[in-house]
């Protein structure tokens, strides 16, 4: 078995377009030992600054943001290797507060990279203020697909969660800081989510673009994966939606709350508007919750708590009994998720499992299920450290197929240091939670939360 050296400062690497540069300079302490003998700290400060390196030394050069992918076999699909994913660099922006709190970066290197993010947000290409999907290196769209080429709300909301979150921890510093939280506050601002209502509509649509417009027609009912876009088109200042678009087009008229039970849990919530599936792939718990803070959140429909935390039970049971007799599967190796699988791109969910565990699903639900998190962890790191490369576990495998490709997504990537570090210390939920918007959102929804204070 390979060891894993670990080391607590970031190299000087830069991720070109023609691969790794292998002129890399570690400094601080590594561990020689096995993995099997690690400290649970050394485990979680391994697997968090892995993970956030993806977005430090894997960044897109020219923006600071995150590629889309990483392949470490530099087999890419069609379009550029460098093309950048606006919904995971919100993630990634949070991941680098996280390499802060943990040593792994200083606050100058954290700011002068956030500053390049912000510069090149500002002058990409945006629709109506939300930006794409995807943007090239010289910030324009480039095409998700074939109508797909102007304003995705959903990914533009993943996005602004990253940038409140990074203007909160810096809003008190130094002078150069607080310019920076400023900057965010108009990037902020600039989105007009009641535009995406098309037209006055209660609900949101997920897509706009000025050659083919509301051709996508995607209205975004719940559940899934995109309350904070409901919850931040409530909060803005500027542009803000109505209660109304939040009841009718998220909750669906109350429908929302007609929850089942499945491997003996409640589901909180209906997770499918058009679909029977009793829960959906775990990045749902994640995706919205990087900053949203779950604990003591409810409103009228559920408890959020309760919401995700069992969901992330369920696809652990499913794991336990194993209805399909995969190998490998049990409590050491559980989790299912959108990510890479011997098929292409695929949604894994207990109803749907193609035999395929995506270690994101698992690790970013530590908050939610500490104890089985971290036992999946230390299966991988000390029996299947060949599925773990320089940016973490690899995207997805399969034992019982014995499928692996040494590829990375930013959006499975992104969840983990910050869930893993919000389970540690609470970092990006207690400060994306101190907004004032966001407060003033959650309010006009009807949640309660404890950061919700009597007197604002």
């Amino acid at each position: 078995m390979k060891l894993i050296l670990i080391s607590m400062a970031v190299a000087s690497v830069l991720f070109g377009c023609n691969g790794l540069n292998s002129e890399k300079k570690e400094h601080g302490k590594h561990s020689a030992m096995p993995a099997s003998e690690w400290s649970e700290s050394q485990l979680l400060d391994t697997v968090q600054y892995q993970t956030f390196n993806y977005f430090w030394d894997g960044a897109e050069p020219t923006s600071g943001l995150a590629r889309e992918r990483i392949h470490m076999d530099s087999i890419y699909p069609t379009h550029d290797r460098n093309i950048i994913t606006t919904g995971g660099s919100g993630f990634g922006l949070m991941a680098i507060l996280v390499g802060v709190e943990r040593g792994f970066i200083s606050r100058e290197q954290a700011v002068e990279r956030l500053e390049k993010a912000v510069d090149f947000l500002a002058r990409a290409d945006r629709f109506h203020g939300a930006w794409p999907h995807w943007l090239t290196p010289e910030g324009k769209v480039a095409p998700f697909s074939a109508k797909d080429d102007g304003g995705d709300l959903v990914e533009t909301a993943f996005l602004v969660q990253g940038l409140l979150t990074v203007k909160e921890y810096f809003e008190g510093g130094s002078e150069r800081e607080q310019q920076l939280a400023d900057r965010i506050q108009q990037l902020w601002e600039e989105v007009e989510w009641d535009w995406y209502t098309k037209g006055g509509e209660d609900v949101l649509y997920w897509h706009w673009s000025p050659q083919h417009g509301w051709d996508m027609n995607f209205p975004v009912g719940g559940y899934n994966e995109a309350l904070i876009m409901y919850v931040l088109a409530a909060a803005s200042p500027t542009h803000p939606v109505s209660k109304e678009v939040y009841e009718k087009g998220w909750a669906l008229n109350g429908k929302i709350a007609e929850d089942t039970t499945y491997y003996g849990l409640e589901t909180e919530l209906n997770h499918y508007e058009h679909d029977a599936a009793p829960v959906g792939p775990l990045f749902w718990a994640h995706y919205s919750y990087l900053g949203l803070d779950p604990n003591g959140l409810s409103d009228q429909y559920g408890d959020y708590w309760k919401l995700n935390r069992n969901h992330a039970l369920i696809h652990y049971r499913h794991s336990l009994e194993n209805p399909q007799g995969y190998k490998g599967y049990g409590k050491n190796l559980w989790g299912l998720t959108s990510s890479y699988s011997m098929k292409g791109y695929a949604g894994h969910r207990p109803d749907k499992d193609l035999g395929v565990i995506s270690p994101t699903a698992a690790l970013s639900s530590m908050p939610y299920t500490p104890e089985e998190s971290k036992q999946f962890l230390r299966y991988m790191y000390s029996e299947q450290d060949s599925l773990i490369g320089r940016f973490g576990p690899y995207d997805a495998f399969s034992l019982e197929a014995g499928w692996s490709l040494p590829r990375y997504l930013a959006i499975d990537q992104g969840p983990i240091p910050v869930m893993i570090e919000n389970y540690r210390s609470g970092l990006l939920w207690k400060h994306f939670m101190k907004n004032k918007d966001l407060h003033n959102g959650l309010r006009k929804l009807g949640f309660k939360s404890p950061y919700l204070k009597e007197d604002e």
